[in-house]
């Protein structure tokens, strides 16, 4: 199976946003949780607007010109570390990809971003534990390491 990374463009968002729906509608499935608030076209504008003004940087991954993942980046400064940091947003694989270095070649393209960005480091959330055990099994294999705690939100 070829996997094939670009960097996407705002003409991709709708690819994006989509992407990401099925990664929150897998997570509310597999968790029972309330579902996120979506909707497909504020999501795809604001995926648009954040690439043109260079905050967010997206990677897809295609499968045969088919869309099969997607990961989302954003950058940020951290004392702790010492500097910039690069912080994933989303990463998601579609189910029929996955097990065939679509996920590493994501996750591969944006760890070569962090020396021309300067960042010190790359952080991201795994999705809830114990569900997504076999997804910190695969950052692990990457390279990353559990720091923290439990990601926290207040809504507003």
């Amino acid at each position: 199976m070829a996997v094939q990374v670009r960097q996407a463009a705002a003409a991709d968002a709708a690819i994006v946003a989509a992407l990401v729906r099925e990664l929150t509608d897998e997570i509310v499935r597999t968790c029972d949780a309330p579902p996120f608030q979506y909707d497909a076209a504020a999501t795809a504008a604001l995926c648009a607007q954040w690439m043109d003004d260079g905050r967010y940087t997206v990677l897809l991954a295609f499968v045969d010109e088919r869309p099969a993942g997607v990961v989302t980046v954003a950058e940020s400064h951290a004392l702790y570390a010492g500097g910039k940091i690069g912080i994933v947003q989303e990463c998601y694989v579609a189910a029929d990809y996955r097990s065939h270095g679509v996920g590493s070649a994501l996750l591969e393209g944006v760890q070569a971003l962090a020396p021309g960005r300067g960042w010190a480091a790359l952080e991201l959330c795994t999705p809830p534990l114990p569900q997504f055990e076999r997804t910190l099994a695969f950052y692990q294999r990457h390279g990353l390491v559990p720091v923290g705690g439990r990601k926290m939100r207040r809504q507003y």
